[in-house]
């Protein structure tokens, strides 16, 4: 086993242990949780297959729905932004991506926090959308989703800053 895949499997069981043990179990503000696990679609390996990548992308929504009782809500959101990161890599990073060339622990701030916050953003209100789903309730799902994005985001650029290591 390669150390890539092993850091991979290392860093999904580790996310959806925080996840599940910690993050679940905030509640700030009545309402506001932190949705870290989404680090590991976020910083996956652009050069890995794309298919294995959206069925992992879905088990690990799929573990978490089954934690949280959210009837494929997680599931549905982290399989849509697996699908659509090529989109939001090829416009924040350009041309590493292009080459497949991207370290996100070497990338500059700016594009990692735009990147980061783009998908985490369509994560949440697709999140969001799926598990309030009622019309009438559009307040709701915008200003939950935008609560928890700007929450979720500040502590995946915390923790990724925390544990990436620097490569020379």
């Amino acid at each position: 086993m390669n150390s890539m895949l092993f850091s991979n499997i290392v860093r999904f069981v580790v996310l959806v242990l925080l996840q599940v043990l910690i993050c679940n179990q905030m509640n700030f503000l009545g309402s506001l949780n932190p949705y870290i696990y989404i680090l590991f679609i976020l910083l996956y390996p652009v050069k890995n297959n794309r298919l294995s990548f959206i069925f992992i992308s879905f088990c690990l929504g799929l573990i978490i729905d089954l934690f949280l009782d959210s009837g494929g809500a997680h599931a549905a959101a982290c399989v849509t932004i697996a699908y659509i990161r090529p989109v939001f890599l090829k416009s924040s990073f350009g041309a590493a991506y292009e080459y497949q060339a991207i370290k996100f622990n070497d990338s500059d701030l700016l594009p990692r926090i735009v990147y980061f916050a783009m998908m985490i953003l369509i994560h949440h209100f697709i999140l969001f959308i799926l598990i309030v789903f009622d019309n009438s309730k559009a307040g709701l799902v915008v200003s939950r989703a935008l609560s928890s994005a700007l929450f979720t985001l500040f502590l995946t650029l915390t923790l990724h800053t925390l544990f990436s290591r620097k490569e020379k």
